[in-house]
């Protein structure tokens, strides 16, 4: 976006911002400090963000008035409503039926605030309502601010951080269900909870556990499934899982997990597995499992995950069956690589690749969400510097990433329970495969962010890897993709943009919960999702929306749907194939050295 000479400058990022009669701040500030160190401390440049909005609302005090104002009657009202309910409450009536009018902020489901004070006594709820109406406040001063659409997004960012942190519920005297508890206990949740404040603060950079993982290790409660590592090299394991049934179909199935974290988040708790929910429907399963990289991989190219990631366990798979056929599945960054792989075969004529499924898959980075505010041009710039001191991204940075994109679910919500009530976290099977984060090699990284995040080279057709033009358009091969409704990460009417972009037939599904919880979805009672088809013998949709007002709702998980999909495509039936080859003897038991960090 070009700035006016008149009315308007831009920065290093290529954000256009409103020129203020006043000296760029923002600017000033950050040139004496090194960008290594701002990568490092404030990597979504939250710290600009302040000195933006001080800029705006000096230049807008009108905006700034008027959203004050409107805080000001809206805090008037719940006075009122708060004194009626008390009033009420003097009186016997029942204050959690109080009339709409009386309730000035929407409520919205929260965990922070699930305990039944919050509603049933006037002064919590009057409270609760004060919080409410401040946090709809600080976004609205966002609006006032006048930012362009990069920096509003993540001003908006910041203000809804700072709204989690000056929550009610994070306070001993404002949180009832620590106060009960302390009071039940004669003080003691308050010593648990300060001892579990002062462990988090030495030993987990300061926020609160997620999880208790002490029962919940992997090869044992995680990554469960029996099978033997039959392949090794510098980049990843390929581990073999044995046989469930008698017979299995004839062409096998590749795992492409991605490598952000451990490949075992599709082979979590035994029944929540989807590697042994594969398996036990008659499918030879393959899993890709990646080296967590140090400083010695900071030469790794985005290439060599292909070539030595799913190109080379291709090979792999099809030496050890002797299958001529592989379906492959890829999930987030795995599902990027296996569409890579399979589009890069059928432009070669090699026609291993049988059928592609695509688990919360982005092929196109036009509009990635909330993780925009940590991808620009400055922002992967400063990375660059930051990792060539290293040779790698911290394995915390990634993670505190995507903590923040979700901070009120993964951070604030255990500031409670753990900090003020004194209690263990769970012991949650998703939540333990989340902390157990990995590195990223800087070549890698860095590519992977200029070519897709920042200039989306796959969907505009114009990207090259090792010189060789990749297009989608060359995919004729049958393509399952799945996608959740509250994704964050890979939004799903972006994934759905990928029928789009594939050449041939595409069923779409649509599931419900977020990035993982989206994946992990064994059936249950209260599973359900969409499905519809989008290509060439399928009925085309104009977009998203179009496509789910079209689509078939299904009662049941995804899983069930795929299995049926995927048997379609998986050939007949055959005595199951031995584990390993003489040519790739198993080297040791799954789920093998990478995953746990042995290299």
């Amino acid at each position: 976006m070009a700035a006016s000479t008149d009315s308007t400058a831009g920065d290093r990022t290529g954000v256009v911002l409103p020129v203020a009669r006043t000296p760029d701040l923002a600017r000033a500030v950050e040139t004496v400090v090194p960008d290594v160190v701002l990568a490092r401390t404030d990597p979504a440049l939250f710290g600009r963000t302040v000195l933006q909005l001080a800029q705006g609302w000096t230049t807008h005090p009108g905006e700034v008035g008027r959203a004050a104002s409107s805080f000001a009657a809206v805090s008037a009202r719940i006075g009122a409503a708060a004194t009626g309910r008390a009033l009420r409450g003097l009186a016997g009536a029942d204050t959690t039926e109080a009339p709409d009018d009386a309730t000035p902020m929407p409520v919205a489901k929260d965990g922070r605030f699930k305990d039944t004070t919050w509603t049933e006594n006037p002064a919590f709820w009057a409270l609760r309502q004060e919080y409410l109406a401040l946090v709809s406040f600080l976004d609205d001063l966002v609006g006032a601010a006048g930012l362009e659409p990069d920096s509003d997004e993540r001003a908006r960012m910041l203000m809804g951080l700072v709204g989690s942190v000056v929550s009610p519920s994070n306070l001993l005297p404002t949180n009832p269900a620590a106060l009960k508890r302390a009071f039940e206990t004669g003080g003691a949740s308050v010593v648990a909870g300060l001892r579990n404040l002062l462990d988090d603060v030495a030993t987990n950079n300061g926020r609160p556990r997620q999880v208790d993982k002490t029962e919940l290790r992997v090869g044992k409660e995680l990554a469960a499934t029996p099978g033997k590592v039959v392949y090794r090299n510098r980049l990843m394991e390929l581990v073999q899982f044995d046989a469930q049934t008698d017979e299995v179909h004839e062409i096998p199935l590749l795992c492409s997990p991605p490598w952000i974290n451990k490949y075992y988040v599709m082979d979590l708790a035994p029944e929540r597995s989807l590697v042994e929910w594969a398996v036990q429907h008659g499918h030879t399963v393959f899993m890709i499992s990646y080296r967590d990289p140090d400083a010695s991989m900071a030469s790794t190219s985005f290439e060599d995950y292909l070539n030595f990631g799913d190109a080379e366990a291709l090979d792999v798979v099809t030496e050890i069956t002797g299958s001529d056929k592989v379906n492959i599945m890829g999930l987030c960054l795995g599902g990027l690589m296996a569409a890579l792989l399979t589009a890069r075969c059928a432009a070669r004529g090699d026609e291993r690749i049988n059928s592609l499924t695509l688990l919360n898959t982005m092929l196109d980075y036009s509009e990635v969400g909330p993780v925009s505010s940590f991808v620009s041009p400055e922002i992967v710039e400063r990375l660059e510097r930051s990792m060539q001191q290293t040779g790698y991204l911290p394995a915390e940075s990634m993670a505190t990433t995507f903590d923040l994109l979700r901070a009120n679910d993964l951070i604030f919500n255990y500031i409670g329970p753990n900090w003020l009530e004194g209690k263990a976290p769970p012991a949650f099977d998703i939540l333990a495969w989340n902390t157990d984060s990995t590195r990223m090699p800087a070549t890698m990284h860095a590519s992977y962010l200029r070519h897709f995040y920042l200039e989306n080279e796959l969907a505009r057709g114009v990207l090259e890897l090792d010189g060789e033009p990749i297009s989608l358009k060359a995919i004729h091969a049958d393509t399952f993709i799945v996608a959740a409704e509250n994704d964050h990460i890979a939004p799903w009417r972006t994934s759905f943009t990928s029928t789009e972009l594939i050449g041939g037939d595409v069923t779409f599904v649509l599931s419900t919960a977020g990035h993982i919880a989206g994946v992990v979805n064994p059936p249950s009672p209260k599973a359900k999702h969409w499905v519809g088809t989008v290509g060439a013998t399928g009925t085309d949709a104009p977009g998203p929306d179009a496509w789910r007002a079209r689509s078939t709702e299904v009662k049941g998980s995804w899983w069930e749907s795929w299995a049926e999909w995927i048997g379609e495509r998986a050939g007949g039936m055959r005595t199951p194939p031995p584990t390993g080859s003489e040519a790739y003897p198993p080297i040791g038991d799954a789920p093998g050295d990478y995953v746990r960090g042995k290299a």
